[in-house]
């Protein structure tokens, strides 16, 4: 049995004591103020505008925590430090943004040890997201893939267009009224994938929604990543090596459209056209099919003027043929009328012989050149068909069974929107008919 020592033979502390002589040494042992890097954690604030979180420091290899410490920033300080560190670094006050503060050491009796907050140099959060940014950028070029959306050929006729966005998004919204309220009436054929656009979940909600377009590859020309207005800081979401090399790698052309001003994010950089909001990205894909049916416009009228000059060609080509045709056969008649006349004169005895053999020459001759026009004129014929079927198909008639429709004003076919004004009178004419209408805007 152990036996039991009198009070008077051992120092005895209160658990208030032990901590109030801990709280002197780390007092007089830590009395200056430090610069400490770490990573912000379960960052919070109460009623009183008082913050409350945990630094944090991980193992740069395996991503373990290897140290952690309670910190508060107290409401007056807080005040300041706040809006002063969004604005320098376009980023939140939020957990797991690395970050450079001056802090003092404490240690409460009640409490324990803590750190509390004085100071904040934005300057390292905004390079270390810069570097975080490089090597991301470095890594892609080192794989090989930072351009391979870039080299997709556009397609001319952009229609088919798969959407990634949030359907909430005020962004989705312009975008479509944007797209389907084109003043040439281009018919586009959209599908909405739906996606987280902000937070955490933001690239592993994109990434889903692109493996969700890759089921149906074969059903669309392009896709668009859009995103409305907000918070700077929601682009951090974009500055992601995973959703980069994703979209990189994507086997259709990608646009982006959310809705910035800064310097371009990853996401942008490697995808195949950066347009600044959802609105331009739509006005991007209407310009494509303005510049589509501008070819097919001029195409049209040289194909129309080409058929014009060869069929005035043939026509006349044909009525020289058939000028000279009788006048060729007279002749010829003509000269072996005289030579027979002469045969005859000079060889009485043989006339009739002579006679008869010219007979069966000029028959021979007569059926040989009937059978040549006849040849001929077949010919022409079919090259006139042909010629003919050619214009058909070229003409505004056989495309409007194509689904397009044609639009004149006071008898004129109208190209571009500026030349219509509004109160005038339009009439657009389909394969079945055609339709007056007024322009109110």
């Amino acid at each position: 049995m152990f036996g039991i020592n009198k009070t008077s033979e051992r120092d005895e502390l209160s658990l208030f004591e032990l901590n109030k002589r801990i709280k002197g040494v780390i007092d007089q042992a830590f009395a200056a103020t430090y610069w400490v890097r770490a990573e912000m954690s379960d960052v919070r604030t109460n009623v009183s505008g008082h913050c409350y979180l945990e630094f944090v420091e991980k193992n740069a290899v395996n991503g373990q925590i290897i140290a952690k410490a309670r910190a508060s920033v107290w409401a007056k300080t807080f005040r300041m430090l706040k809006p002063y560190f969004e604005m320098e670094t376009g980023q939140s006050f939020a957990s797991g943004i690395k970050v450079l503060v001056k802090v003092s050491v404490e240690f409460h009796e009640l409490y324990g040890f803590s750190l509390n907050v004085l100071d904040i140099d934005p300057a390292y959060t905004v390079g270390d997201m810069l570097r975080k940014r490089m090597e991301i950028i470095r890594r892609l070029q080192q794989e090989g893939v930072f351009t391979l959306n870039k080299e997709l050929p556009f397609p001319d006729l952009p229609v088919r267009i798969a959407i990634i966005t949030s359907p909430t998004a005020a962004g989705y919204e312009d975008f479509m009224r944007q797209l389907t309220e084109n003043k040439a009436g281009y018919a586009f054929y959209t599908q909405l994938f739906p996606a987280v656009m902000q937070g955490d979940k933001t690239e592993s909600s994109i990434i889903a929604a692109l493996d969700r377009v890759n089921e149906h590859i074969d059903c669309f020309d392009v896709v668009v990543i859009i995103r409305g207005g907000g918070a700077t800081s929601d682009l951090n979401s974009f500055d992601s090596y995973l959703l980069a090399a994703n979209c990189a790698q994507f086997p259709l052309p990608l646009i982006t459209g959310i809705g910035h001003e800064r310097d371009d994010t990853v996401l942008d950089m490697v995808a195949h056209t950066r347009m600044k909001t959802p609105t331009a990205v739509a006005e991007y894909l209407i310009g494509c099919m303005d510049r589509a049916a501008e070819e097919v416009y001029r195409l049209q009228v040289s194909i129309v003027s080409f058929t014009k000059d060869t069929i005035l060609a043939e026509k006349n080509r044909l009525q020289l043929l058939g000028t000279r045709f009788p006048s060729s056969v007279i002749n010829r008649i003509e000269r072996n009328r005289s030579q027979l006349h002469m045969l005859g004169n000079r060889l009485p005895v043989i006339a009739s012989g002579l006679l008869e053999r010219q007979r069966h020459t000029l028959l021979h001759s007569a059926t040989r050149l009937q059978q040549v026009y006849v040849n001929k004129m077949a010919e022409d014929k079919r090259f006139i068909q042909l010629t003919e079927q050619f214009v058909r198909m070229a003409s505004p008639d056989y495309i409007l069974q194509k689904g397009y429709s044609l639009t004149y004003k006071d008898g004129r076919i109208m190209k571009r929107s500026a030349d219509v004004v509004s109160g005038d009178e339009l009439v657009t004419r389909f394969m079945d008919g055609e339709v007056t209408s007024v322009v109110k805007d």
